[in-house]
């Protein structure tokens, strides 16, 4: 069932939404080299407790999963294109690193992810998360009222496509709001004119993933979460919580 939620509902997302903001802001400021991922864990607990937030991703468990999450935050390096869990690996110079992240406030919550390089950027790195930033966006810029939800996937795919990188539909976007994974699904790859309607009250996260290596596909590593690319190439990941409204998107995780 898909719900429409009211302004003042809306609202209550975007508070949400600026915790995981300053999140991704302390987050990426502590990411160096020869941080661990375990210490960035660490970093977005303390924000996110001291802005009186509650984690979205601990103990989740989707129908994919062998056990549920046990972080507050996906961390995943290199060739991981999603769902990384934070161990004790230390981060090393030109790691491209892909954290994402849920909170809730008054069990309403919201989700984003931000992909960045540590330390010496690699150009072929550089040109992968421009090009997802750009899906990103073309994405939102297709999320208006009266559209349709394969309007989003197709302005996403040109870019993607046009780059030459391989992109995967089984993990895309969802809808948000009392639960982090609602309907309906958001593809990164769609017809336009097709899928569900784009109403006003609509929310929804848009989360493009990108892989190098184009279209050899992706598996499951044992620790029963992080995907990586099958190739061993690498993937970037981006992701915003957006409404739709009468006048357009409103992206709700920002600060």
């Amino acid at each position: 069932m898909v719900e429409l939620k009211t302004p003042g509902e809306i609202d209550a997302i975007a508070a949400s939404g600026r915790v995981v903001a300053a999140v991704h802001a302390a987050v990426r400021a502590h990411a160096a080299v020869g941080v661990s991922l375990l210490e960035l864990d660490d970093v977005a607990r303390d924000v996110m407790e001291s802005a009186g937030a509650a984690s979205s991703f601990l103990g989740y468990r989707p129908g994919f999963a062998s056990t549920p999450y046990p972080a507050v935050l996906n961390t995943s390096v290199n060739d991981v294109m999603l769902h990384g869990i934070p161990t004790g690996y230390r981060l090393r110079d030109g790691d491209l690193l892909g954290v994402d992240f849920g909170a809730h406030i008054d069990g309403w919550h919201a989700d984003a992810a931000v992909s960045f390089i540590v330390g010496t950027p690699d150009p072929a790195d550089e040109k992968l998360l421009e090009t997802t930033e750009r899906m990103l966006a073309a994405g939102i810029a297709a999320a208006q009222p009266g559209g349709k939800m394969g309007d989003i996937g197709h302005a996403m795919s040109l870019i993607g496509r046009g780059a030459g990188y391989g992109i995967q539909n089984d993990f895309g976007g969802h809808g948000v709001g009392r639960a982090m994974h609602e309907a309906p699904f958001v593809p990164n790859e769609g017809r336009p004119g097709r899928g569900w309607p784009l109403k006003p009250g609509l929310v929804i996260a848009i989360e493009p993933s990108l892989m190098a290596g184009g279209d050899d596909g992706y598996y499951v590593d044992d620790d029963g979460w992080s995907i990586r690319t099958m190739d061993g190439s690498r993937g970037a990941h981006v992701e915003h919580t957006v409404a739709i409204t009468a006048d357009g998107p409103r992206i709700l995780t920002t600060a």
